[in-house]
């Protein structure tokens, strides 16, 4: 698609839609990608829970919000806490993105976004940012995770950090509305998305390595296209939790873990973190992303 071309979704009339201790979240530890300030793409996503997972469900809400600052001129706030995001209002021309204004270093935090059926186009995507990640480009792009200040989620089911894709789960189906979940681990140093209410797989990993201030962005190419964050929690890190984050650094698959002889229970809280599967297949060549 030519970058001057207008991302229009084409007339409904002629469109054919296509068609022991406590466990708190899904996570992985092996798997290595692009790396950028020591933060890796993940390369071994857990499989989909069966039933709808309720990540931080011990915690408490957080009430954070969109950045009225940090926006394109193509996004419009507005709602209750002006938690929904309208993206290119009138017709689209290029890529616009948005903010959060809750920095997530060091924490652990969730949040899920209603995604209306208007899911088309280039690319729509979610996920973290630096202060330094653009919000705004006269182009359709994957403006997420272009370089390494970014780290998102397509629409396409492709995962991007400092321009490398790497395929990761389904695409979402056009023009059906979506639920997507995020899930920060700043002591793991993991991201993990979720689907619907499946987990999807620990996606990014080595975040717990970047020093500026990471915020939640979601951007999009499609006209008209909207998201709401319909709820947010965050969870108060215990001495547990960083204990084992440390554990981990040091061992990275089953079998390292098995050498350890430990108690079932504390084996059984360690190894929440350790995934032995596959790693993902990497996009070279963005054109195939239109063959899904």
């Amino acid at each position: 698609m030519s970058d001057v071309e207008i991302e229009q979704q084409p007339d409904p009339a002629h469109l054919a839609v296509v068609m022991t201790p406590r466990r708190r979240r899904h996570s992985g530890r092996r798997g290595i990608g692009p790396t950028s300030q020591d933060a890796k793409v993940s390369k071994t996503p857990t499989s989909a829970s069966p039933s709808r997972s309720c990540p931080l469900a011990h915690g408490t809400k957080d009430n954070w919000t969109w950045s009225n600052r940090n926006r394109s001129n193509e996004v419009v706030l507005s709602g209750p806490n002006f938690r929904t995001v309208h993206f290119h209002p009138n017709w689209s021309k290029g890529t616009a993105g948005v903010q959060g204004k809750r920095p997530l270093n060091n924490g652990r935090f969730y949040w899920e976004l209603h995604v209306s059926q208007r899911v088309f186009g280039t690319s729509i995507m979610f996920g973290i940012g630096t202060r330094s990640a653009r919000l705004h480009a006269n182009a359709f792009r994957n403006m997420l995770g272009e370089n390494e200040h970014g780290w998102g989620l397509s629409h396409k089911g492709v995962l991007w950090h400092n321009g490398v894709a790497l395929l990761y789960t389904k695409r979402f189906r056009e023009n059906h509305s979506t639920q997507i979940g995020v899930l920060f681990d700043g002591i793991e140093g993991t991201l993990t998305y979720y689907k619907d209410g499946k987990c999807l797989g620990v996606a990014f990993r080595g975040l717990d390595k970047i020093e500026e201030p990471l915020y939640p962005i979601v951007c999009s190419t499609a006209a008209k296209t909207e998201m709401t964050l319909k709820s947010a929690r965050r969870e108060f890190v215990n001495l547990q939790d960083r204990c084992r984050a440390v554990i981990m650094r040091r061992v990275r698959s089953s079998s390292q873990l098995e050498k350890l002889k430990l108690p079932l229970p504390i084996r059984a809280y360690l190894s929440e973190v350790i995934d032995d599967k596959e790693p993902l297949r990497q996009v070279d060549n963005y054109d195939i992303l239109c063959d899904f």
